[in-house]
């Protein structure tokens, strides 16, 4: 499960990088992070696709969220029971917190 969330979020830290260096044009001297590149690969990507470039990061964003989701309830399912026992063990803590009736002062 350690490996599936490395090459899970690897790419996505990877891509998050690079779009955002390349977007604000923050190069340090790497030809691959001017703006110019930025700009030619969502061109090429738009005219491969048929669609406008400028509509691509927004597809991006909503495909990362969807399989995060996916990964995340992969992840959630396996641990289920760990989580439902803390679950359980949280709403009996709240409850037991609570003052009971005897406890409370009668005064006005």
């Amino acid at each position: 499960m350690k490996w599936l969330l490395i090459f899970w979020l690897g790419p996505i830290v990877f891509l998050g990088g690079w779009y955002w260096l390349s977007y604000y044009d923050m190069n340090f001297g790497i030809f691959m992070l001017t703006r110019q590149v930025h700009d030619l690969t969502f061109q090429i990507y738009g005219k491969i696709l048929g669609v406008p470039p400028e509509t691509i990061p927004p597809l991006v964003a909503r495909a990362i969220a969807v399989d995060s989701l996916v990964v995340l309830s992969i992840l959630g399912f396996r641990r289920r029971k760990t989580m439902i026992a803390w679950w359980k063990a949280r709403q009996a803590s709240k409850s037991s917190d609570l003052p009971s009736s005897e406890s409370l002062s009668s005064a006005p």
